[in-house]
């Protein structure tokens, strides 16, 4: 049985489930977040924000260009992947690396969580865990220091790959 504190998100194997409570976004957004970024609003850009916010959780610049180039034959992968850098850079994209395995992306979500990565299958569950930020909240006040953001990454195997 799963611990109840995890919650599950699908991973990069599994189809979408995203029980980790996530805002829709509004795709009215998306002009918004490339204006605010300093860049054109183009066509292209805002398909990748479409696919990133409508499609499964985590993906990889290879599926997000997959999906993409279905609707914009014109658009190169070169093209997805430093627009990919750019949100991440921004903030308006989270990116999951795992040691040998691609970059895995997600919109920034509003409300924080962290992942648990399996090492073999490379799904992704994400979970929220009060206690931990809590922890992270004291660590940091006890070495005076202003915390400005954190990402916490656990990798490990899966009950699947086990």
């Amino acid at each position: 049985m799963m611990d109840p504190m995890f919650q599950l998100a699908r991973g990069a194997q599994n189809p979408p489930e995203k029980l980790v409570s996530r805002d829709p976004w509004d795709k009215s957004e998306f002009k918004r977040i490339i204006r605010e970024m300093g860049l054109k609003v183009t066509g292209q850009r805002l398909s990748i924000l479409d696919s990133l916010s409508s499609g499964r959780v985590h993906v990889t610049a290879q599926e997000v260009f997959e999906e993409v180039v279905e609707k914009s034959p014109e658009i190169g992968f070169a093209t997805v992947y430093r627009f990919l850098k750019k949100l991440k850079d921004s903030g308006f994209v989270t990116e999951v690396r795992m040691g040998g395995m691609p970059a895995r992306y997600e919109l920034t979500p509003r409300k924080h969580h962290d992942h648990l990565t399996c090492q073999k299958c490379g799904k992704i569950v994400e979970f929220e865990n009060q206690t931990i930020e809590a922890i992270q909240l004291q660590i940091a006040k006890a070495h005076n220091f202003k915390l400005t953001g954190h990402l916490l990454e656990l990798y490990g195997l899966c009950d699947k790959c086990q």
